[in-house]
């Protein structure tokens, strides 16, 4: 059983984006709720069974056993787990709809998402018995702001080195078109 085969059977459909199908190729409407209420569009993704989107921040905080003190209770938005051709990637995505959220405060939702992988990754290892779980992938940390701001050219500042860390994440700003290959492509 593949690992995305695995994580479909782990987490709860009501966690996951749903990819759609726009003139045979794939794309997902990454979308933040009211009151925010805004989305992005990555198209370019792997086929479906190549791939989970999951909705980070539906995982309840764990501030009933963590203090949060330094930032261990928050998680980016988004986790996408791919397994494609060239590829074995885990992006995590957060969102923020104006220039809002420092740095400081993005570096430790994206570190949360990464620690919602080693859970899952743990989870996989135990519960499945597969002890290669989620271990031959890189990971990339993207930023996505000003979405709400009405759509001009596409900004990314890129990192001087890959986007493996939270520290070293992919910024984008006012995004307009969004390929899958582009956020997962390293230095």
């Amino acid at each position: 059983m593949s690992d995305i085969a695995i994580l479909k059977e782990m987490i709860n459909e009501t966690a996951t984006v749903p990819l759609q199908n726009l003139h045979d190729k794939m794309q997902v409407t990454l979308t933040e709720p009211p009151p925010v209420d805004y989305s992005v569009t990555i198209n370019g993704m792997p086929h479906n069974d190549d791939v989970i989107v999951i909705k980070a921040d539906a995982f309840n905080s764990p501030k009933t056993v963590f203090k949060g003190n330094r930032g261990e209770c928050k998680r980016a938005d988004f986790v996408i787990v791919a397994d494609t051709e060239n590829k074995k990637v885990i992006l995590c995505i957060e969102m923020k709809g104006g220039k809002g959220g420092s740095k400081k405060e993005i570096i430790q939702q994206l570190k949360g998402a990464e620690c919602f992988v080693a859970y899952c990754r743990k989870i996989g290892q135990s519960f499945w018995e597969q002890q290669n779980f989620l271990s031959d992938y890189v990971y990339r940390f993207v930023s996505i702001r000003e979405i709400s701001i009405p759509k001009q050219k596409t900004r990314i500042e890129r990192p001087t080195s890959n986007h493996d860390r939270p520290d070293r994440m992919l910024k984008i700003s006012s995004p307009n078109y969004l390929n899958f290959n582009h956020l997962i492509a390293g230095r």
